[in-house]
């Protein structure tokens, strides 16, 4: 889970006769889910034989949660902050590890997949980013918080200003996610051109530009 998996195969759609490389989105059943990285195609291949595990997964997104499975070779070593695929009926997410349950009342930070129960993770490819907006004058009254709904890859810039909808504020400072840190010199970034992406965010500070903000009523 570390890495992105590659593998070479034909694809059925843009190559038939030679291979081409795919990444690997979820393995179970004896089958491997591949997307052809040339032209975005995504099917089924038989998966060579190796031992596997399948283990409970908990996804949280947008303040909800449900569980999936997923299926991992046994002796492969994972850790909180990795991400990786799961496949649902609905859709196909992307999600970071944020806890490794290998007990009842067990949390690890890293473990081998074959000791994990469950997987506890959340949705990054599209998430939820807190923002507390401050009004220029420092009137503490007039602070107001709003939740944005972005791609997981959206790059937040201190001292830039965002517009989003009817929303414009200019950002002061960004709290950094603890399943993030290791991308980042501190936990809370504040200097003018720190950049974090959305889903390493556990929220946005910033100056209320909105033009109502400015409003009298």
């Amino acid at each position: 889970m570390s890495q992105q998996q590659r593998v070479g195969l034909a694809c059925p759609s843009c190559s038939p006769d030679l291979e081409t490389e795919h990444e690997v989105l979820t393995t179970g059943g004896g089958t491997a889910t591949v997307k052809c990285t040339d032209c975005g195609h995504v099917h089924k291949e038989p998966l060579e034989s190796e031992r596997t595990v399948e283990r409970d997964v908990v996804v949280s997104q947008g303040g909800e949660s449900f569980t999936t499975t997923v299926e991992v070779p046994a002796d492969e070593t994972v850790e909180t902050g990795e991400e990786f695929i799961v496949e649902t009926e609905e859709a196909i997410m992307q999600v970071r590890i944020t806890d490794l349950q290998t007990g009842d009342e067990t949390r690890e930070v890293r473990a081998t997949a074959e000791d994990v129960g469950t997987f506890w993770t959340r949705a990054v490819d599209n998430v939820e980013v807190a923002v507390t907006l401050h009004p220029r004058d420092g009137a503490h009254d007039r602070t107001r918080s709003i939740t944005l709904h972005v791609p997981g890859d959206y790059e937040f810039t201190v001292g830039e200003n965002h517009e989003f909808g009817d929303e414009e504020f200019s950002i002061t400072g960004i709290h950094v996610r603890e399943d993030a840190l290791e991308r980042y010199d501190f936990q809370k970034i504040g200097h003018d051109g720190d950049v974090a992406m959305a889903k390493d965010i556990k929220r946005v500070y910033g100056y209320d530009e909105t033009s109502t903000a400015w409003s009298a009523w």
